[in-house]
């Protein structure tokens, strides 16, 4: 009994998917709900004008004014809310028992106390399909069935004689029926391609990001850094004057590996790595693992002086996680030396000539004396950034 009370909630597809996925068919049923509600407004408002012109019924013409307006109203909250505002799966509900009160209060009307002495047809009508337009938890959907089966059945039966009454209540009950049945599969036909869509998705981002992301560090790798490198040097903000491309490397890492071991080894790089990546949300900075114990960064500036305050916040940062190096011959903790090629946005150079430039002050820094950053451009004179 449970397992089938929860295949029709849609319980199967697992409650957190099934929340997501409803959350995404609430926005496309907030859509269909502007578009029926419009539909309504325009219909009913042009049919209001026959009960006026042939029966001279001005009482049937306000019903279908105001239905009409109603629809319109609903039609332009929805409008008004799309546009300005997040919304949320209580405001859909609400609107949604708003459409359908007003379809029930239209056609119990229409085919029950203005037409005592006929069989209702037109009622039917709306009962399945304004239920099939939309996507929603059976138990609601049930509900408002079952309110709009109830309200008419009770009216028919106060209003209408006995035959036509049996004869409606019958019909009615044999539609809601139907409309539960069929909006249910349709529901969870709906749900299931929506799970699997994002199932695929997942997959994707996750083939994604293990073709993007370095699985020691957790940094981005070579891949990501070629592409972001690119797509840096040609959508930069036009806030930006310069662009920073910055490579760096351990010093001594092949000491610090044969003195301590590669699974030491393994943990400096992951240290190492961890501080680059903390640049992202610190300074803005892009970093990636592009091979080894190599690290390649990327960034903004407004003013070319102020790229000394990320380098030497870097060399800060490494100097900070105090991982011993007994064998480096510049300092007793590990050290990175850097080079950094700054060129103004909108240069012509191609991403592997910026590469290289940068790879070039990184060697004129080791040769140098190693942990410090060398900064130059085509339009910096070059000058070294050494750590306190």
């Amino acid at each position: 009994m449970l397992n089938l009370f929860y295949s029709w909630r849609f319980y199967k597809f697992g409650r957190e998917q099934y929340n997501e996925c409803m959350g995404k068919m609430f926005i496309n049923n907030l859509a269909t709900l502007r578009q029926a509600n419009i539909i309504i407004a325009i219909f009913v408002g042009c049919f209001s004008i026959y009960p006026l012109v042939t029966e001279k019924d001005f009482l049937k013409t306000g019903v279908y004014v105001f239905v009409a307006l109603v629809a319109l109203v609903l039609a332009l909250t929805i409008n008004y809310k799309m546009q300005t505002e997040f919304v949320n799966s209580r405001f859909v509900y609400i609107l949604t028992t708003l459409y359908f009160l007003n379809l029930m209060m239209f056609g119990t009307y229409l085919n029950v106390w203005s037409m005592p002495d006929r069989v209702a047809s037109i009622y039917y009508c709306f009962l399945i399909c304004a239920l099939l337009m939309f996507i929603g938890p059976p138990l609601y959907n049930f509900f408002l069935i079952l309110g709009s089966m109830i309200v008419f059945a009770v009216s028919t039966i106060l209003i209408k004689n006995f035959e036509n009454a049996l004869l409606d209540v019958t019909n009615v009950v044999i539609t809601g029926g139907l409309s539960l049945f069929f909006n249910w599969h349709i529901s969870r036909l709906r749900l299931g391609l929506e799970l699997s869509a994002n199932m695929l998705e997942d997959e994707r981002n996750r083939y994604m990001d293990q073709s993007t992301v370095d699985e020691l560090t957790k940094m981005k790798n070579r891949r990501d850094f070629l592409q972001t490198f690119q797509r840096y040097l040609s959508n930069y903000r036009t806030s930006d004057d310069w662009l920073c491309v910055a490579i760096a490397d351990i010093d001594f890492f092949k000491f610090y590996n044969d003195h301590y071991g590669h699974p030491m080894g393994d943990d400096c790089l992951r240290s190492v790595g961890g501080a680059l990546n903390g640049l992202k949300e610190s300074k803005g900075v892009y970093a990636a693992r592009v091979g080894g114990e190599e690290f390649a960064m990327l960034w903004f500036e407004k003013d070319a002086s102020h790229v000394d305050d990320v380098v030497s916040f870097i060399l800060e940062q490494i100097k900070v996680l105090k991982i011993p190096h007994e064998k480096s011959k510049v300092a007793p903790h590990v050290t990175l030396s850097i080079g950094i090629y700054v060129v103004r946005c909108g240069s012509t150079k191609d991403t592997q000539t910026l590469y290289d430039l940068a790879d070039k002050g990184l060697y004129t820094a080791k040769e140098s004396g190693r942990n410090r950053a060398v900064v130059y451009g085509d339009e910096i004179k070059r000058y070294q950034i050494t750590p306190e």
